[in-house]
């Protein structure tokens, strides 16, 4: 073979390997965004998913029998072992952090387990309830609100504010239409809040603005410092469980209520819910059982989610997650105890405030859980605020899994370093 062939075979060589390169190289390419395109319409169920652990209600009758730190008041001043810094705050609490840090670093492990939880406020004995367990707040019923004056509420509500070492969230439903539980009482306001649906087809988006920030007034008057609205909810079906709590409307139309309905709560200082995440469509009613919603992702992407996303570019500061098992999510858990449907929120969605379940205590949980206590399990799936009404059982499971090293406290720490930014935000504290 001459120079010239030698060259040749070289060249034919060097042009094989070079175009074999770029081909594994497009090959890889198709292959990554081919993955990559997938996830997005068909997240996989377990995909960021940490183990989840039940726990059962402890037995003891006493608090005083989990450690010898819990014994006396919530706000005992028995040192604590030193642990690693919550994580920082980021996006819409960034700026409280460095006033946060200082408030959890005075707190008790007691008090910060407290802080997590949002009690359903007992109908008796609710003042011992927070001086025993320091909550991060109650919901308020309509039972709360029956028969009593503007006065009689108030001075309920100072009460327990005055009980609490640190201010608490005092929330309630005040939706409008069928859930109304301040306005259902003639002493308190002379008429009930329409449904929001009805509120918009009498007067548009201002006459939404104006009935919020009623809503927002009234509540501020006696004392409530959240409302448990808007509804995000996208309803369809007239004889669905959710269509009538609900705006009514398209995605669209709905995110601009939510929207100006967000804006009009922090113009009053009121803090708002978003609520029922991923989104309720015309899944059946979870407070008496489980309910699936068999739709797909992509519906939940071009729809469902919007009024969410509009919602927290409003600045909305909670989110209230569901108990609907959404199978193209989680087919296994209620959305409340899913860490992947928490890691859509998250990470996909960016959400970077206080993640609240529904009323573990309804129906849906109940059947689920069959009769272990579903606080650990909520907690490890991502929530930050733990919405019952089973105030000692709940304590204690939550008390002894950060105990036992199965909740760590760096993660106890970064969901109470949220709800405190939250009450910074409102100006609690």
């Amino acid at each position: 073979m001459g120079v010239g062939e030698t060259g040749y075979g070289i060249k034919r060589v060097g042009t094989t390997v070079v175009v074999a390169g770029v081909l594994l190289i497009a090959f890889w390419c198709v292959y990554h965004f081919a993955n990559v395109f997938y996830d997005r319409i068909f997240p996989p169920a377990t995909k960021g998913m940490t183990q989840i652990a039940s726990s059962q209600p402890l037995q003891s009758s006493s608090l005083d029998t989990l450690s010898p730190e819990v014994s006396g008041a919530a706000g005992s001043s028995s040192k604590q072992p030193s642990v690693p810094a919550a994580a920082g705050l980021s996006g819409i609490f960034q700026s409280y952090e460095t006033a946060a840090q200082k408030k959890l670093s005075r707190m008790s492990l007691k008090e910060k387990v407290g802080q997590v939880f949002l009690f359903e406020c007992p109908q008796s004995g609710a003042v011992k309830v927070i001086d025993d367990y320091q909550p991060g707040g109650y919901c308020l019923s309509g039972k709360t609100f029956q028969g009593k004056t503007a006065a009689q509420v108030k001075e309920s509500l100072k009460a327990y504010q005055n009980s609490s070492r640190t201010p608490m969230i005092l929330c309630c439903d005040e939706e409008g239409g069928t859930v109304v539980r301040i306005s259902g009482n003639r002493l308190l306001s002379p008429s009930k809040f329409l449904s929001p649906s009805d509120v918009f087809s009498k007067g548009g988006y201002d006459a939404v603005r104006d009935d919020s920030l009623k809503k927002a007034k009234l509540l501020a008057s006696l004392g409530v410092n959240c409302n448990l609205a808007p509804v995000c909810d996208l309803s369809t079906d007239p004889n669905a469980f959710m269509y009538k709590r609900s705006f009514g409307k398209s995605a669209e139309d709905t995110a601009k209520f939510v929207t100006v309905s967000v804006h009009a709560y922090q113009e009053k200082k009121i803090g708002c819910v978003l609520k029922h995440f991923p989104g309720y469509g015309n899944t059946a009613d979870t407070h008496t059982a489980v309910a699936r919603d068999s739709r797909s992702f992509q519906t939940f992407q071009k729809a469902d989610f919007l009024p969410f996303e509009a919602g927290m570019k409003a600045g909305a500061a909670c989110v209230m997650v569901s108990h609907c098992i959404v199978e193209c999510m989680d087919a296994e858990h209620p959305a409340s105890l899913s860490p992947q449907v928490h890691d859509i929120l998250r990470e996909k969605l960016g959400f970077s405030g206080v993640i609240m379940t529904d009323s573990l205590s309804m129906g849906a949980i109940a059947d689920y859980a069959k009769g272990e206590n579903p606080v650990v399990e909520a907690f490890q799936a991502g929530n930050d605020f733990l919405l019952t009404s089973d105030i000692s059982a709940s304590y204690k499971a939550l008390y002894k899994a950060v105990q036992s090293g199965k909740i760590s406290q760096k993660r106890l720490d970064q969901s109470v370093l949220r709800i405190i930014a939250w009450k910074m935000e409102l100006g609690l504290l």
